[in-house]
Protein backbone atom coordinates (compact mmCIF):
# COMPACT_ATOMS: atom_id res chain seq x y z
CA UNK A 1 0.00 0.00 0.00
CA UNK A 2 1.13 3.19 -0.97
CA UNK A 3 -1.55 5.75 0.13
CA UNK A 4 -4.71 4.61 2.26
CA UNK A 5 -5.85 4.77 5.55
CA UNK A 6 -5.70 2.51 8.45
CA UNK A 7 -8.72 1.67 11.13
CA UNK A 8 -11.32 0.01 12.21
CA UNK A 9 -14.32 -0.74 11.20
CA UNK A 10 -13.87 0.86 7.82
CA UNK A 11 -16.99 -0.21 5.57
CA UNK A 12 -18.47 2.91 6.03
CA UNK A 13 -15.23 4.82 4.96
CA UNK A 14 -15.87 6.64 1.57
CA UNK A 15 -12.10 8.06 2.03
CA UNK A 16 -10.94 6.17 -1.36
CA UNK A 17 -13.82 7.96 -3.58
CA UNK A 18 -12.51 11.26 -1.61
CA UNK A 19 -9.03 10.94 -2.26
CA UNK A 20 -9.29 10.06 -5.99
CA UNK A 21 -11.23 13.21 -6.77
CA UNK A 22 -8.41 15.23 -4.92
CA UNK A 23 -5.52 13.46 -6.50
CA UNK A 24 -4.26 11.11 -9.01
CA UNK A 25 -3.36 8.15 -6.67
CA UNK A 26 -4.47 4.94 -5.62
CA UNK A 27 -5.83 4.98 -2.28
CA UNK A 28 -6.83 1.62 0.16
CA UNK A 29 -8.32 0.49 3.44
CA UNK A 30 -6.86 -1.69 5.59
CA UNK A 31 -8.56 -2.67 8.52
CA UNK A 32 -6.38 -3.72 11.26
CA UNK A 33 -6.37 -5.25 14.66
CA UNK A 34 -5.15 -3.24 17.69
CA UNK A 35 -2.47 -6.00 17.81
CA UNK A 36 -1.12 -5.22 14.42
CA UNK A 37 -0.93 -1.98 14.47
CA UNK A 38 2.48 -1.69 15.75
CA UNK A 39 3.79 -3.84 13.37
CA UNK A 40 2.64 -2.21 10.27
CA UNK A 41 3.80 1.16 11.58
CA UNK A 42 7.66 -0.21 12.03
CA UNK A 43 7.46 -1.90 8.70
CA UNK A 44 7.18 1.21 7.16
CA UNK A 45 5.27 -0.30 3.88
CA UNK A 46 3.86 2.66 2.57
CA UNK A 47 4.28 6.34 1.49
CA UNK A 48 1.21 7.71 3.59
CA UNK A 49 -1.84 7.32 5.07
CA UNK A 50 -4.93 8.05 7.08
CA UNK A 51 -5.55 7.27 10.61
CA UNK A 52 -8.95 7.04 11.65
CA UNK A 53 -11.14 5.40 14.80
CA UNK A 54 -9.89 3.98 17.28
CA UNK A 55 -6.25 4.51 16.30
CA UNK A 56 -5.94 7.91 16.39
CA UNK A 57 -3.90 7.90 19.72
CA UNK A 58 -2.56 4.62 19.36
CA UNK A 59 0.08 5.54 16.33
CA UNK A 60 1.63 8.28 18.49
CA UNK A 61 4.00 6.29 20.58
CA UNK A 62 5.42 4.81 17.06
CA UNK A 63 6.23 8.26 15.42
CA UNK A 64 9.07 9.81 15.00
CA UNK A 65 7.95 13.45 14.40
CA UNK A 66 4.84 14.72 15.65
CA UNK A 67 3.75 17.97 14.94
CA UNK A 68 3.33 20.59 17.50
CA UNK A 69 -0.63 20.78 16.32
CA UNK A 70 -0.89 17.11 17.57
CA UNK A 71 0.95 16.70 19.65
CA UNK A 72 -1.07 19.76 21.42
CA UNK A 73 -4.71 17.41 20.27
CA UNK A 74 -3.26 14.91 21.25
CA UNK A 75 -3.94 12.72 18.14
CA UNK A 76 -2.87 11.80 14.73
CA UNK A 77 -4.89 11.46 11.35
CA UNK A 78 -2.44 11.45 9.13
CA UNK A 79 1.36 9.72 8.73
CA UNK A 80 3.87 10.66 6.06
CA UNK A 81 6.90 8.25 5.58
CA UNK A 82 10.06 10.35 5.45
CA UNK A 83 12.46 8.66 4.25
CA UNK A 84 11.62 6.20 6.63
CA UNK A 85 11.26 8.75 9.65
CA UNK A 86 7.43 8.57 10.54
CA UNK A 87 5.81 11.75 10.92
CA UNK A 88 2.43 12.37 12.21
CA UNK A 89 -0.13 15.21 12.11
CA UNK A 90 -3.74 16.15 12.88
CA UNK A 91 -5.70 17.52 9.74
CA UNK A 92 -8.67 17.01 11.59
CA UNK A 93 -8.47 20.43 13.30
CA UNK A 94 -8.65 22.17 9.60
CA UNK A 95 -11.12 19.57 8.44
CA UNK A 96 -13.66 20.93 11.83
CA UNK A 97 -12.89 24.44 11.93
CA UNK A 98 -13.71 24.25 7.75
CA UNK A 99 -17.29 22.17 9.02
CA UNK A 100 -18.09 24.75 11.22
CA UNK A 101 -17.43 27.28 9.67
CA UNK A 102 -19.18 26.44 6.55
CA UNK A 103 -22.43 25.48 8.66
CA UNK A 104 -22.86 28.94 9.83
CA UNK A 105 -22.70 27.53 13.41
CA UNK A 106 -21.30 30.40 15.56
CA UNK A 107 -19.06 29.37 18.33
CA UNK A 108 -17.29 32.40 19.73
CA UNK A 109 -18.67 33.29 23.45
CA UNK A 110 -20.93 29.95 23.72
CA UNK A 111 -20.79 27.41 25.60
CA UNK A 112 -20.18 24.03 24.11
CA UNK A 113 -20.69 20.41 24.74
CA UNK A 114 -18.27 17.78 23.07
CA UNK A 115 -19.73 14.26 23.16
CA UNK A 116 -16.78 11.71 23.40
CA UNK A 117 -13.53 11.32 24.77
CA UNK A 118 -11.20 9.74 22.10
CA UNK A 119 -8.68 11.49 19.37
CA UNK A 120 -11.86 13.26 17.60
CA UNK A 121 -13.00 15.23 20.87
CA UNK A 122 -9.62 16.48 21.49
CA UNK A 123 -9.69 18.08 17.81
CA UNK A 124 -13.18 19.23 18.27
CA UNK A 125 -11.66 20.99 22.02
CA UNK A 126 -8.77 22.61 20.40
CA UNK A 127 -10.93 23.94 17.60
CA UNK A 128 -14.00 25.36 20.03
CA UNK A 129 -11.28 26.67 21.83
CA UNK A 130 -9.51 28.53 18.63
CA UNK A 131 -13.09 29.73 17.66
CA UNK A 132 -13.63 31.72 20.99
CA UNK A 133 -15.76 29.36 23.19
CA UNK A 134 -16.23 30.70 26.48
CA UNK A 135 -17.38 26.82 27.93
CA UNK A 136 -15.54 23.76 26.70
CA UNK A 137 -17.17 20.75 28.37
CA UNK A 138 -16.70 16.66 27.01
CA UNK A 139 -19.32 14.44 27.98
CA UNK A 140 -18.96 10.96 28.19
CA UNK A 141 -21.29 7.80 29.71
CA UNK A 142 -18.32 8.22 32.70
CA UNK A 143 -16.57 10.75 34.52
CA UNK A 144 -12.56 10.18 33.03
CA UNK A 145 -9.92 12.57 30.98
CA UNK A 146 -11.68 15.58 32.57
CA UNK A 147 -15.05 14.58 31.28
CA UNK A 148 -18.58 14.82 32.87
CA UNK A 149 -21.72 12.58 32.41
CA UNK A 150 -24.04 12.89 30.20
CA UNK A 151 -26.50 13.22 32.97
CA UNK A 152 -24.65 15.87 34.64
CA UNK A 153 -24.42 17.61 30.66
CA UNK A 154 -28.52 17.66 31.34
CA UNK A 155 -28.72 18.33 34.98
CA UNK A 156 -26.16 21.36 35.15
CA UNK A 157 -25.63 22.45 31.52
CA UNK A 158 -28.88 22.38 29.68
CA UNK A 159 -28.29 26.24 28.84
CA UNK A 160 -25.51 24.98 26.32
CA UNK A 161 -26.04 26.47 22.67
CA UNK A 162 -23.27 24.01 20.83
CA UNK A 163 -23.00 20.41 20.51
CA UNK A 164 -20.31 19.07 18.69
CA UNK A 165 -20.53 14.87 18.49
CA UNK A 166 -17.45 13.14 18.02
CA UNK A 167 -18.69 9.65 19.09
CA UNK A 168 -19.76 6.90 16.60
CA UNK A 169 -22.96 6.92 17.86
CA UNK A 170 -25.56 6.92 15.38
CA UNK A 171 -22.93 6.12 12.65
CA UNK A 172 -23.38 3.24 9.79
CA UNK A 173 -24.64 0.18 10.18
CA UNK A 174 -26.01 1.15 13.51
CA UNK A 175 -27.73 4.09 12.70
CA UNK A 176 -30.77 4.52 15.00
CA UNK A 177 -28.02 5.49 17.80
CA UNK A 178 -27.45 8.46 19.24
CA UNK A 179 -25.35 9.82 22.51
CA UNK A 180 -28.27 11.15 24.50
CA UNK A 181 -31.92 12.99 23.92
CA UNK A 182 -30.93 16.54 23.12
CA UNK A 183 -33.95 18.07 23.63
CA UNK A 184 -33.60 19.25 26.97
CA UNK A 185 -30.70 21.97 25.35
CA UNK A 186 -33.47 24.98 25.20
CA UNK A 187 -30.98 27.52 24.04
CA UNK A 188 -29.64 25.03 21.45
CA UNK A 189 -27.94 27.07 18.13
CA UNK A 190 -26.30 24.34 16.50
CA UNK A 191 -24.81 20.50 16.79
CA UNK A 192 -21.93 19.60 14.36
CA UNK A 193 -21.64 15.83 14.13
CA UNK A 194 -17.93 14.43 12.65
CA UNK A 195 -20.26 11.09 11.76
CA UNK A 196 -20.66 11.97 7.89
CA UNK A 197 -22.08 7.77 7.29
CA UNK A 198 -25.07 8.52 7.06
CA UNK A 199 -25.22 11.70 5.59
CA UNK A 200 -27.59 13.24 8.66
CA UNK A 201 -27.57 10.96 11.89
CA UNK A 202 -30.47 11.67 14.49
CA UNK A 203 -28.46 13.82 16.25
CA UNK A 204 -28.37 16.30 12.90
CA UNK A 205 -32.37 15.69 12.75
CA UNK A 206 -33.16 16.43 16.15
CA UNK A 207 -30.87 19.89 15.69
CA UNK A 208 -33.38 20.43 12.89
CA UNK A 209 -36.31 19.10 14.46
CA UNK A 210 -35.28 22.29 17.40
CA UNK A 211 -35.22 25.05 15.00
CA UNK A 212 -31.18 24.99 15.38
CA UNK A 213 -28.39 24.38 12.80
CA UNK A 214 -27.78 20.40 12.33
CA UNK A 215 -24.95 19.10 9.98
CA UNK A 216 -22.88 16.15 9.60
CA UNK A 217 -19.77 15.70 9.22
CA UNK A 218 -19.19 15.17 5.45
CA UNK A 219 -17.92 18.73 4.88
CA UNK A 220 -15.31 17.99 7.21
CA UNK A 221 -13.99 14.94 6.06
CA UNK A 222 -13.41 15.86 2.71
CA UNK A 223 -11.55 19.03 3.85
CA UNK A 224 -9.27 17.08 6.20
CA UNK A 225 -8.58 15.18 3.33
CA UNK A 226 -7.82 17.98 0.68
CA UNK A 227 -5.06 18.85 3.79
CA UNK A 228 -3.98 15.15 4.49
CA UNK A 229 -3.22 14.97 0.40
CA UNK A 230 -1.04 18.06 0.34
CA UNK A 231 1.06 16.22 3.22
CA UNK A 232 1.36 13.50 0.94
CA UNK A 233 2.15 15.14 -2.10
CA UNK A 234 4.26 17.75 -0.06
CA UNK A 235 2.35 20.90 -1.88
CA UNK A 236 0.08 23.46 -0.88
CA UNK A 237 -3.45 22.78 -0.07
CA UNK A 238 -5.68 23.85 -2.52
CA UNK A 239 -9.12 24.61 -0.75
CA UNK A 240 -10.66 25.76 -3.46
CA UNK A 241 -11.85 22.18 -4.55
CA UNK A 242 -13.11 21.10 -1.25
CA UNK A 243 -16.53 22.62 -2.46
CA UNK A 244 -16.97 20.47 -5.79
CA UNK A 245 -15.94 17.08 -3.97
CA UNK A 246 -18.36 17.79 -1.70
CA UNK A 247 -20.94 18.21 -3.89
CA UNK A 248 -20.26 15.42 -5.70
CA UNK A 249 -19.68 12.85 -3.01
CA UNK A 250 -22.88 14.11 -1.43
CA UNK A 251 -24.74 13.85 -4.37
CA UNK A 252 -23.09 10.16 -5.23
CA UNK A 253 -23.74 8.96 -1.89
CA UNK A 254 -27.50 10.42 -1.34
CA UNK A 255 -30.22 8.06 -1.84
CA UNK A 256 -33.38 9.58 -3.95
CA UNK A 257 -36.41 8.23 -2.64
CA UNK A 258 -39.42 8.86 -4.53
CA UNK A 259 -42.80 9.13 -2.37
CA UNK A 260 -46.34 9.57 -3.67
CA UNK A 261 -50.01 8.32 -4.67
CA UNK A 262 -50.38 4.94 -5.71
CA UNK A 263 -50.23 4.62 -9.49
CA UNK A 264 -48.21 7.68 -9.90
CA UNK A 265 -45.61 6.04 -11.68
CA UNK A 266 -42.78 5.38 -8.76
CA UNK A 267 -41.79 2.05 -9.97
CA UNK A 268 -41.11 2.64 -13.22
CA UNK A 269 -39.84 6.44 -13.02
CA UNK A 270 -37.50 4.93 -10.02
CA UNK A 271 -36.35 2.09 -12.34
CA UNK A 272 -35.65 4.64 -14.94
CA UNK A 273 -33.98 6.71 -13.38
CA UNK A 274 -31.87 4.33 -12.13
CA UNK A 275 -30.66 3.30 -15.44
CA UNK A 276 -29.97 7.16 -16.33
CA UNK A 277 -27.85 7.75 -13.37
CA UNK A 278 -26.23 4.29 -12.83
CA UNK A 279 -27.72 3.41 -9.43
CA UNK A 280 -29.05 0.44 -8.43
CA UNK A 281 -32.87 0.22 -7.66
CA UNK A 282 -34.94 -0.91 -4.91
CA UNK A 283 -38.91 -1.11 -4.37
CA UNK A 284 -39.89 -1.35 -0.62
CA UNK A 285 -43.11 -3.10 -1.87
CA UNK A 286 -40.86 -5.31 -4.33
CA UNK A 287 -38.88 -6.16 -1.01
CA UNK A 288 -42.08 -6.66 0.88
CA UNK A 289 -43.47 -9.10 -0.86
CA UNK A 290 -40.11 -11.27 -0.72
CA UNK A 291 -39.74 -11.03 2.79
CA UNK A 292 -43.69 -11.68 3.83
CA UNK A 293 -44.24 -14.79 0.98
CA UNK A 294 -47.24 -13.25 -0.80
CA UNK A 295 -49.23 -10.63 -1.78
CA UNK A 296 -49.69 -6.93 -0.29
CA UNK A 297 -53.25 -7.33 -1.33
CA UNK A 298 -53.00 -10.42 0.84
CA UNK A 299 -51.30 -9.59 3.51
CA UNK A 300 -53.44 -6.82 3.88
CA UNK A 301 -56.79 -9.59 4.08
CA UNK A 302 -54.72 -11.69 6.49
CA UNK A 303 -53.23 -9.66 8.79
CA UNK A 304 -54.31 -5.89 8.50
CA UNK A 305 -53.21 -2.70 7.82
CA UNK A 306 -51.06 -1.81 11.14
CA UNK A 307 -49.54 -5.39 10.55
CA UNK A 308 -48.38 -4.45 6.74
CA UNK A 309 -46.97 -0.68 8.28
CA UNK A 310 -44.81 -2.64 10.85
CA UNK A 311 -43.11 -4.43 8.10
CA UNK A 312 -43.36 -1.48 5.65
CA UNK A 313 -40.98 0.13 8.40
CA UNK A 314 -38.50 -2.36 8.89
CA UNK A 315 -37.87 -2.91 5.19
CA UNK A 316 -37.61 1.16 4.61
CA UNK A 317 -34.79 1.23 7.49
CA UNK A 318 -32.72 -1.78 5.63
CA UNK A 319 -33.04 0.06 2.37
CA UNK A 320 -32.18 3.69 3.24
CA UNK A 321 -29.13 2.95 5.43
CA UNK A 322 -27.25 1.89 2.26
CA UNK A 323 -26.07 5.00 -0.07
CA UNK A 324 -25.89 5.87 -3.67
CA UNK A 325 -29.97 4.17 -4.40
CA UNK A 326 -32.91 5.03 -6.03
CA UNK A 327 -35.61 3.99 -3.79
CA UNK A 328 -39.24 3.68 -4.78
CA UNK A 329 -41.72 3.73 -1.53
CA UNK A 330 -45.30 2.52 -1.25
CA UNK A 331 -47.86 5.32 -1.16
CA UNK A 332 -48.81 5.19 2.87
CA UNK A 333 -44.88 4.92 3.76
CA UNK A 334 -44.53 8.47 4.32
CA UNK A 335 -47.27 8.50 7.24
CA UNK A 336 -45.03 7.58 9.76
CA UNK A 337 -42.36 9.71 11.59
CA UNK A 338 -40.15 7.08 12.06
CA UNK A 339 -40.35 6.16 8.14
CA UNK A 340 -39.29 9.67 7.16
CA UNK A 341 -36.65 10.04 9.90
CA UNK A 342 -35.01 6.60 8.59
CA UNK A 343 -35.46 7.89 4.74
CA UNK A 344 -34.20 11.42 5.87
CA UNK A 345 -30.92 10.43 7.11
CA UNK A 346 -28.73 9.63 4.07
CA UNK A 347 -31.89 10.56 1.41
CA UNK A 348 -33.12 13.23 -1.00
CA UNK A 349 -36.67 12.67 -0.53
CA UNK A 350 -38.82 13.33 -4.11
CA UNK A 351 -42.20 13.69 -4.53
CA UNK A 352 -43.94 12.70 -8.00
CA UNK A 353 -46.91 14.66 -8.08
CA UNK A 354 -49.05 12.92 -10.45
CA UNK A 355 -52.55 15.19 -11.16
CA UNK A 356 -55.30 13.04 -9.55
CA UNK A 357 -57.62 12.76 -12.97
CA UNK A 358 -53.95 10.62 -14.02
CA UNK A 359 -54.23 8.23 -11.09
CA UNK A 360 -56.24 4.96 -11.32
CA UNK A 361 -57.59 2.29 -9.17
CA UNK A 362 -55.61 -1.26 -8.70
CA UNK A 363 -56.78 -4.27 -7.10
CA UNK A 364 -53.37 -5.03 -5.99
CA UNK A 365 -53.57 -2.10 -3.65
CA UNK A 366 -56.50 -2.32 -0.96
CA UNK A 367 -56.52 1.04 0.00
CA UNK A 368 -56.54 2.60 -3.64
CA UNK A 369 -58.95 -0.34 -5.05
CA UNK A 370 -61.79 2.28 -6.82
CA UNK A 371 -61.40 5.66 -7.89
CA UNK A 372 -63.38 7.15 -4.38
CA UNK A 373 -60.64 5.57 -2.60
CA UNK A 374 -57.99 6.92 -4.91
CA UNK A 375 -59.72 10.20 -4.63
CA UNK A 376 -60.11 10.20 -0.71
CA UNK A 377 -56.60 9.29 -0.02
CA UNK A 378 -55.58 11.77 -2.75
CA UNK A 379 -57.23 14.58 -0.14
CA UNK A 380 -55.79 12.86 2.91
CA UNK A 381 -52.15 12.40 2.05
CA UNK A 382 -51.59 15.49 -0.85
CA UNK A 383 -50.27 17.56 1.61
CA UNK A 384 -48.14 15.40 3.39
CA UNK A 385 -46.26 14.39 0.48
CA UNK A 386 -45.92 17.81 0.01
CA UNK A 387 -44.21 18.43 3.35
CA UNK A 388 -41.77 15.53 3.55
CA UNK A 389 -40.26 16.12 0.40
CA UNK A 390 -37.23 18.29 -0.68
CA UNK A 391 -38.32 18.35 -4.61
CA UNK A 392 -41.32 17.98 -5.86
CA UNK A 393 -41.63 16.84 -9.49
CA UNK A 394 -44.39 17.48 -12.20
CA UNK A 395 -45.39 13.55 -12.57
CA UNK A 396 -47.08 13.79 -15.75
CA UNK A 397 -46.01 12.91 -19.01
CA UNK A 398 -44.34 9.54 -20.19
CA UNK A 399 -41.72 7.94 -17.94
CA UNK A 400 -38.60 8.93 -19.76
CA UNK A 401 -39.82 12.53 -19.42
CA UNK A 402 -40.34 12.20 -16.00
CA UNK A 403 -37.66 10.49 -14.74
CA UNK A 404 -34.97 12.74 -17.03
CA UNK A 405 -37.39 15.68 -15.14
CA UNK A 406 -35.83 14.43 -11.72
CA UNK A 407 -32.85 13.73 -13.48
CA UNK A 408 -32.19 17.46 -13.94
CA UNK A 409 -33.75 18.99 -11.07
CA UNK A 410 -31.25 17.08 -8.71
CA UNK A 411 -28.29 17.19 -10.94
CA UNK A 412 -27.39 13.62 -10.55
Amino acid sequence: MKYGLIGKPLGHSYSREIHRLIADYDYELKELDESEVGKFLQDRQFAAINVTIPYKQTVMQYLDFISDDAKNIGAVNTIVNDGGKLCGYNTDFLGMRALIEKSGISVKGKKVLIFGTGGTSNTAFAVCKDLGASEIYKVSRKEKDGAITYDRAREQHSDAEIIVNATPSGMYPSVDGEPMDISCFHNLEGVADAIYNPLCTNLVLDARDMGAIGVGGLYMLVAQAVYASALFLGREADESVIDSVYERIAREKRNVVLVGMPSCGKTTVGKRLAELTGREFADTDEEIVKRIGMSIADFFAKHGEDAFRKIESEVIADLVKDAGLVVATGGGAVLKKENVRAIKRNSIVVFVDRPLDMLVATNDRPLSSSVDKVKKLYEQRYDIYKSVADEIADGSGDIDEVANRIRRKLGI
